[in-house]
């Protein structure tokens, strides 16, 4: 008799796979086949899983085991390609996640190959897209420029939601990794060092099972130290990146309340002290609010901070989105900031605004149904 309760497949690395097909009387081999049509085969369905005996898809359907791949509630595409994706979750709650088939160069000069790409230029094509994926339902971070943050925070997601967010996007634009080169970012709702074993697990079922290189995802935090170095002693790891956004403390805590945890002193240890791999720069982002950390006067007080670091900053202009107190700095003074940092030796890059018309850009995120025209 079927039972009521369900187990959940993805999320399951091929241990805990091996140890359920063994407990079931299965050979081992059949959890290798089980993680292939989960993570390379993207399969809905234990019914589709065409490498294992008809009589265990029996079973495991009778047991209640399900796939749990994700179901897309709604997808708003933007006037440059971008699109935005509600994610149903079992619980009724969703969450967002946003393709972005030419990136928003995000990646560039932070010396990979998915930087190295960026900075070549070329034809653009869905064939190096950046997926930005979520790590929680709201935020408890709380940045005061961000629309994410106005939800408060609901719960955690799970390493297998995590990744089925990715897996959904994948097979909605029918890409397969690594032979099409897909880059993650963990910059959607959530701050990703808030849920680290969930957030460490989906990387490495990502990169083990999904087949997207570890250097072609970035995972970005408001700056939980302990966490930073946390990262840093991980053997498989995404590159990482900090949101900075104000030069000294003072400001920064008025942005970003979790300064008064963790003060900038203690911040920029951590990047010194995290450990990078040949040719990796460490990323700072830095959003611009209009007269409040754009002037002349910031960015050099920026160059001498993050002085000494192998890092470039990555530059974003405010996107804008009802019940947030900032403006959007003029694009003459985006490019004096840049420019004072490029002279001082940090590189620094502008990120362009992706999906802004169905609020899909950076710190737009809060489940919006509805968009205005």
């Amino acid at each position: 008799m079927k039972q009521e309760t369900s187990t959940v497949l993805l999320g399951l690395n091929l241990q805990e796979l091996t140890r359920m097909v063994e407990e079931s009387g299965q050979p081992s081999y059949r959890a290798q086949q089980l993680f292939h049509a989960l993570y390379a085969d993207r399969v809905s369905s234990t019914e589709q899983v065409s490498t294992l005996p008809k009589e265990f898809r029996s079973t495991l359907a009778n047991e209640g085991i399900e796939v749990g791949f994700p179901k897309i509630q709604s997808k708003f595409v933007s006037m440059d390609g971008t699109a935005r994706y509600l994610i149903d979750l079992s619980d009724g709650e969703t969450v967002e996640t946003v393709w972005m088939p030419e990136g928003d160069d995000g990646e560039a000069g932070d010396g990979t190959e998915a930087g190295a790409e960026v900075v070549a230029g070329g034809p653009r094509s869905w064939n190096r897209a950046t997926i930005c994926v979520s790590s929680q339902v709201g935020c408890a971070v709380n940045c005061q420029f961000c629309l994410t943050a106005l939800l408060g925070i609901k719960r955690n997601l799970t390493a297998g939601e995590i990744v089925g967010q990715v897996l959904a996007v994948l097979s909605d634009h029918n890409v397969s990794p690594p032979g099409d080169r897909v880059n993650l970012v963990f910059m959607g709702m959530g701050e990703p060092f808030l849920n680290f074993d969930n957030f460490i697990k989906a990387v490495r079922l990502l990169a083990e099972g999904v087949g997207i290189p570890e250097p072609r995802m970035t995972v970005s935090t408001a700056g939980i130290v302990p966490r930073i170095y946390d990262l840093g002693a991980e053997s498989v790891r995404p590159k990482l990146a900090i949101s900075l956004n104000a030069p000294n403390d003072e400001l920064r805590t008025e942005l970003m309340p979790i300064t008064k945890k963790w003060n900038l002193e203690t911040l920029m240890l951590a990047a010194r002290e995290f450990p990078l791999r040949p040719r990796e720069k460490l990323t700072f982002e830095y959003v611009l609010l209009k007269e409040v950390n754009d002037t002349p006067e910031h960015a050099r007080e920026l160059t001498g901070l993050i002085h000494g670091i192998r890092a470039k900053v990555n530059l974003i202009a405010l996107n804008p989105g009802p019940g947030i107190q900032f403006a959007m700095p003029g694009e003459q003074n985006v490019r004096a900031f840049q420019q004072i940092l490029n002279a001082s030796g940090t590189p620094a890059f502008i990120r362009r605004p992706r999906g802004r018309d169905i609020y899909a850009a950076c710190g737009q995120l809060k489940r919006t149904v509805e968009i205005s025209t």
